[in-house]
């Protein structure tokens, strides 16, 4: 049985405890200690995101961006007078564990909302927990297309954007700088499926081939077998649409390979962890970021920066990291807007709420569309810095904004009740 296909229902909150421990991660986990009297009530978030599994280092950079945002909120007199606490559980990188943890949360801790996972899969079992048991929940890392699409939810939003904006990002680059004869290197689960479908269809409309495609389960550690088929079928680019570590093990392989001295290797999401994780031999490629710490021009991003490396021992923030600030400032500004915790109120004043510049931290007004319930970020496309050091690791060529990329809610596949 593959590790992520293992029941984990019984993975508590102690055992949860030892292994943060055990990684040094027992600080992200501790309870918030505000300066309130015993008798506030605090408004409480549950978040589930994988702290264990192949996307561990992506959970771990949404739940300290999260906690940061706490920190600041509780600081500035919580929401509504109210202390903010968020209770964070392993989801594991799991459908089947990330549900057994928001119900824990629900149930037990009586959660007033929930947010997290990275995991596509994960990301659409919670949206429709959620939807059963009427409490927002807001994605902060899952990008299947479906979840702010044919499988929206009137109680879901999403803060990171869909696996077409992240394909649409790069993709005039890839093929005008490298052709259209293609090969896909796909993790076998929504996430990877959702982005080959997008670039496929953007191929096809002008004039592009697919050459060949593998799907790869999630947890492989041993990519030879595909890439000596990416060799053999010549590709004029390697399209990799893989995911936290598996990506950069396939990314170190093609590097021994010699493959990217041949074939232009390419794809639609990178992240700032997987470029520190990898030696520079195998730094290389255009990509999509969805954020990125460097943004000289854009206001309130260098002592954002400045502020979470100061919290955080020197380190930089990620786009992850910015998910998990964005997400909690978001249900903050909401409950605001609304004067309440009541999920059809905060549901009502998230539907179209624009992010202020202090918390966008990117060009422009990014908002979540009432639609569809996405938010329009904006994306970052580039190409990584092979000899940089941590953390100018990535040289974003432009920002392109969320909405001139997003396809339009008529176009989404999502019908939500209106009232």
């Amino acid at each position: 049985m593959h590790e992520q296909d293992k029941p984990k229902g019984d993975f508590d909150r102690r055992d949860f405890l030892k292994v943060a421990g055990a990684a040094g991660l027992s600080t992200l986990l501790a309870q918030p200690k505000p300066s309130w009297g015993a008798s506030e009530t605090p408004i409480k978030i549950g978040m589930v995101d994988p702290i264990t599994s192949t996307f561990a280092a992506l959970g771990h950079s949404e739940i300290k961006g999260a906690q940061f945002a706490e920190a600041e909120i509780n600081k500035t007199g919580g929401i509504l007078g109210r202390p903010l606490q968020l209770l964070v559980e392993d989801g594991a990188g799991n459908p089947g564990t990330s549900v057994d943890k928001v119900s824990r949360l629900v149930s037990q801790d009586k959660v007033d909302f929930l947010m997290g996972t990275v995991n596509s899969a994960s990301s659409l079992a919670v949206s429709q927990f959620a939807s059963q048991h009427n409490k927002l929940f807001v994605c902060t890392g899952g990008h299947v297309d479906s979840l702010t699409g044919k499988e929206c939810k009137s109680t879901t939003f999403r803060t990171c954007s869909t696996t077409w904006m992240l394909t649409a990002g790069d993709f005039e680059t890839l093929y005008k700088k490298f052709g259209k004869k293609w090969y896909f290197l796909t993790t076998d689960y929504a996430f990877g499926q959702s982005e080959q479908a997008d670039y496929t269809t953007q191929l096809k409309r002008v004039g592009g081939t697919v050459v060949g495609s593998a799907l790869v389960p999630v947890g492989a550690t041993d990519f030879s077998s595909y890439l000596i088929d990416v060799k053999a079928k010549a590709p004029q680019v390697l399209c990799l649409l893989l995911a936290g570590n598996d990506q950069v093990n396939c990314m170190k392989q093609i590097a021994q390979f010699g493959i990217n001295k041949d074939i232009a290797v390419g794809g639609a999401l990178f992240e700032l962890e997987q470029a520190q994780a990898l030696p520079e031999a195998a730094r290389y490629g255009w990509w999509t970021m969805e954020w990125y710490w460097n943004q000289p021009k854009t206001p309130h991003v260098a002592d954002f920066v400045k502020r979470f490396a100061a919290a955080n021992k020197g380190e930089y923030p990620t786009a992850r990291v910015w998910f998990g600030y964005a997400t909690t400032h978001a249900i903050r500004l909401a409950v605001e807007r609304a004067k309440s915790t009541e999920t059809a109120k905060v549901v009502k004043a998230m539907e179209g709420l624009v992010l202020p510049p202090e918390i966008a931290l990117q060009p422009g007004a990014p908002a979540y569309r009432a639609e569809d319930h996405q938010l329009m970020i904006g994306m970052f496309p580039g190409h990584v810095i092979q000899t940089g050091t941590y953390p100018n690791l990535f040289e974003v060529s432009s920002i392109v904004p969320g909405a001139q990329l997003a396809l339009p809610p008529s176009q989404t596949g999502c019908v939500l009740p209106r009232a």
